[in-house]
C-alpha cells in the first residue's frame, strides 16, 4: 500500500529555510515521479517543484527557482525540499505526490500525502 508522509512544516521568519520530508513506502522511489505542489487559502493547489531519481529530471515553478531544492534519497525512500529566502507568499499546505506514470508538469499524481503547514511571517 502506497503511503506518503510529509514533515517538517512549520512557522518561520521572511528569509528563513526549512526542509520539507516525506517519507515514502509500498513502493520505490526511483520508479515514481515525486513532487511537491502547495496550496494556499483561497488558490488553486500548484506545482512546486519534481523530481524522476531514475531519470535524473528536475523541475521547479519560476516562482521558487534558486530558493528550492528537490532531492531524494533512495536508501530513506524519502524525498526533501530544501527551501531557503522564504517569503511570505511561500506560505501554503505543502503536499506531497507520486506517480508511476506522471511526468513534471502533470497534476494527475495517483497518491498524495496529507499536506503540511509552511507558514512564513514576522
Amino acid at each position: 500500500q502506497v503511503q506518503l508522509v510529509e514533515s517538517g512544516g512549520g512557522l518561520v521568519q521572511p528569509g528563513g529555510s526549512l526542509r520539507l520530508s516525506c517519507a515514502a513506502s509500498g513502493f520505490t522511489l526511483g520508479d515514481y515521479t515525486m513532487g511537491w505542489f502547495r496550496q494556499a487559502p483561497g488558490k488553486e493547489r500548484e506545482g512546486v517543484a519534481c523530481i524522476h531519481l531514475n531519470d535524473g529530471i528536475e523541475t521547479y515553478a519560476d516562482s521558487v527557482k534558486g530558493r528550492f531544492t528537490i532531492s531524494g534519497d533512495n536508501a530513506q525512500n524519502t524525498v526533501y525540499l530544501q527551501m531557503n529566502n522564504l517569503k511570505p507568499e511561500d506560505t501554503a499546505v505543502y503536499y506531497c505526490a507520486a506517480d508511476p506514470l506522471a511526468f513534471c508538469g502533470s497534476r494527475n499524481y495517483d497518491y498524495w500525502g496529507q499536506g503540511t503547514q509552511v507558514t512564513v511571517s514576522s
